[in-house]
């Protein structure tokens, strides 16, 4: 069961095919090394884990229950929660604070890998962004109505 009350909890986006799976797209692939270990302690530490695939129809109910079978019960699928109106044929951008997936510059880094950089030495969050001022917005605190009309 997730821990949501925990304040460091993050959302965290993943892909499917090539990363929980290796590549067999349709079909499904072995699992990936320390695939589903990995993202159980991500949501023993409270983390919201959303599905991110490009699957649809069966093809993602299949994956889904590859998943559930697995241990693993995603927060959401394709979408940014389970009750999010959506066209199931569109694929559309989540809102997440971290993205998994084989399509990174440099490819998948492997589970070992993502859980070391998420959580080293298993304590809080610890993800730092690499170019913090391509995300000039992220974590900002301030209004907007103060950046339109300054601090009066």
């Amino acid at each position: 069961m997730q821990n949501f009350l925990n304040p460091n909890s993050k959302v965290i986006a993943i892909d499917f095919d090539g990363t929980i799976v290796e590549h067999k797209f349709p079909k499904i692939g072995k699992e990936m090394r320390f695939a589903f270990m990995t993202l159980k302690a991500l949501q023993q530490k409270g983390h919201k884990l959303i599905l991110w695939t490009i699957r649809t129809g069966t093809q993602l109910e299949d994956a889904v229950n590859y998943c559930k079978e697995n241990g693993i019960e995603f927060y959401a699928i394709n979408s940014n929660f389970n009750e999010e109106a959506r066209d199931e044929n569109i694929s559309r951008k989540i809102n997440a604070d971290v993205f998994i997936d084989d399509r990174n510059i440099g490819g998948f880094i492997g589970w070992g890998e993502v859980w070391q950089t998420l959580h080293p030495d298993g304590e809080e969050f610890m993800h730092q962004l690499k170019n913090p001022e391509a995300h000039s917005n992220y974590k900002n605190t301030g209004s907007i109505f103060k950046k339109l009309f300054g601090s009066k």
